[in-house]
């Protein structure tokens, strides 16, 4: 009993924290046409305070999403192009030698800000993309002998385009589970098409009023800590991710020769965390196994390892995701 009064008491708690919600999509529409889905990735993305991949042609408003964000949320935005000859102290920063003072300080890189967009990650060597995803892990950086911890909240959009891969450096898998979402944007509709052309041909955007601060950001996060995953739904997420590894268990067999690797833990921890956040998103207290299906295929399809039969039979991820989706018995 008591725990239905809790769940009573967190959603009254979320009603009255979640205006902004609709107040950042209100802003999002102004600026960016379609792209629903981005909006509320990037929105679990810092409810989670976690970090985006996102992949999709050029043009597609990637940069624009993740700036707009920022200036609602009236956070520091920074943005990284990357290339092939960038170092680690252009993303980290480095020691510069004073010679007034006759000493060495630190000039701080990119990296310290809130909302930091990594464009094309593939386009940078392992060194740079090393020191940007232990960053994101660690939450702080090591420049000399002093160590800065990285401003709350810090969420990382990096791009990369799937299309143009000669001169990139693909991103390991290991550094590829350390986002908690990989969003995959693809081209608007006709109609999208003409409002973007619509709001493009006109000299005159309306500015950008922030609807939150950072620091409240901050405490929205610790609400959404205490949303509630019944163990029936643990079970479930559990389940989903153990399909990975082991299909013909979940009479999936044929998946057998699909998948060369399952989804690591954190694929588990990501899943029960980005849930948790879309429940806030719909106000709700607790999770339901509606909120885990629909944040699956963004927390999986980046940490399933696919065999070559299935690049063969040109057999993707999210193909693989729906048949664990369709078999796995719903609580």
């Amino acid at each position: 009993m008591s725990e239905t009064v809790n769940i009573r008491e967190l959603n009254d708690l979320i009603a009255s924290k979640a205006s902004f919600v609709s107040m950042i999509r209100t802003g999002m529409d102004r600026r960016i046409i379609g792209q629903k889905h981005l909006v509320d990735s990037l929105l679990i993305a810092l409810l989670c305070n976690g970090h985006v991949l996102l992949e999709g042609v050029p043009g597609l408003a990637k940069t624009l999403a993740i700036k707009t964000l920022a200036s609602l949320v009236d956070a520091k935005y920074s943005r990284i192009q990357f290339t092939p000859d960038l170092l680690p102290a252009d993303v980290i920063g480095t020691l510069i030698y004073s010679v007034k003072n006759e000493s060495f300080e630190v000039k701080k890189g990119p990296i310290f800000a809130n909302f930091v967009l990594a464009d094309e990650i593939n386009r940078a060597p392992a060194k740079v993309q090393s020191a940007l995803l232990e960053a994101m892990q660690e939450r702080q950086v090591t420049i000399g002998e002093e160590t800065f911890k990285l401003d709350n909240p810090f969420l990382v959009m990096a791009t990369q385009n799937p299309i143009e891969q000669e001169g990139t450096y693909p991103l390991p898998e290991a550094q590829t589970d350390r986002f908690l979402l990989k969003v995959v944007i693809g081209y608007p509709n006709k109609e999208e098409e003409k409002a973007i052309i619509r709001q493009n041909i006109v000299s005159v955007t309306s500015p950008i009023t922030p609807v939150i601060q950072p620091h409240e950001i901050v405490e929205v996060q610790k609400i959404v800590e205490k949303i509630y995953i019944d163990e029936k739904i643990e079970n479930y997420i559990v389940d989903i991710v153990f399909a990975t590894r082991e299909p013909s268990k979940y009479g999936l067999a044929d998946l057998s020769s699909i998948i060369s690797y399952g989804a690591s833990p954190r694929a588990s921890i990501s899943l029960a965390l980005a849930s948790r956040a879309y429940a806030f998103l719909q106000g709700r207290g607790y999770v339901i196994p509606e909120d885990v299906r629909s944040v699956c295929h963004d927390v999986m399809r980046h940490r399933i390892g696919l065999s070559y039969e299935a690049e063969a039979n040109n057999i993707s991820a999210d193909e693989v995701i729906t048949a664990i989706l369709d078999k796995v018995a719903v609580p």
